[in-house]
């Protein structure tokens, strides 16, 4: 897949694909302290980080769904937006919205593109990506990947790790703490050491949501935004 195909840059984030991009703005860089996979072997962890990475599971494990909108600023610094639905464990669609018409699913298996203009479908194994622990039925970061940064600033938790299962890059996850914990969104970095950023916004959880959203073949196109 090009790396100029509108999108792309969220590809990188859930799908570890690779294009000729330049850095782009990194606005946590005040807050990341660590950079992962700046070294051959994790940091070792404070009974603190450890605590929070913890906490961190458990708000992973009692998730159910979400649904929202998200910001995304690629590589390249070219930003998108649209909308999101999130299911655990899984299963997760982004839309992209007008002009482009790019679907990324997750039916829990595969991870589906889908470009409704150039009439295309292009699956990954969902082992293959960098969010393969975060969408585990039971989420152990400690157990799943190499933890190489935990830091906290304000109200905002962010979490550097790798996949120790699989080669799709890395990923500097972001929460916010105040007053409750909640996902805020992720920088990724690729294996060409380039990094795309999503940010969620109107983050809310539901009580349910169509599962044909999550479902490829469904060829479901948002028409209202």
């Amino acid at each position: 897949m090009s790396a100029s195909r509108p999108g792309c840059a969220i590809l990188l984030v859930l799908a570890s694909v690779t294009g000729s991009l330049a850095e782009g703005p990194n606005s946590w860089q005040a807050v990341v302290r660590g950079q992962p996979g700046s070294s051959g072997q994790a940091q070792r962890l404070t009974d603190r980080q450890v605590e929070l990475v913890r906490r961190v599971d458990d708000y992973f494990n009692r998730l159910t769904m979400l649904q929202g909108s998200f910001i995304q600023v690629g590589a390249d610094g070219k930003q998108q937006h649209g909308k999101f639905h999130m299911m655990r464990p899984g299963r997760l669609r982004f839309d992209f919205a007008p002009p482009n018409r790019l679907v990324i699913i997750s039916d829990g298996k595969y991870l589906s593109i889908q470009d409704y203009s150039l009439n295309t479908d292009d699956r990954k194994d969902l082992n293959q990506t960098p969010f393969r622990p975060l969408l585990r039925t039971e989420v152990d970061l400690l157990r799943d990947t190499r933890v190489s940064d935990v830091s906290e600033a304000d109200d905002t938790l962010v979490i550097a790790f790798t996949d120790t299962g699989a080669e799709a890059g890395s990923i500097r996850l972001l929460l916010r703490t105040k007053p409750v914990i909640q996902l805020k969104g992720w920088i990724t970095r690729d294996n060409q050491n380039l990094d795309t950023r999503v940010d969620l916004t109107e983050v809310q959880p539901v009580s349910s949501i169509d599962q044909r959203l999550f479902d490829p073949s469904a060829r479901l196109e948002r028409n209202r935004w």
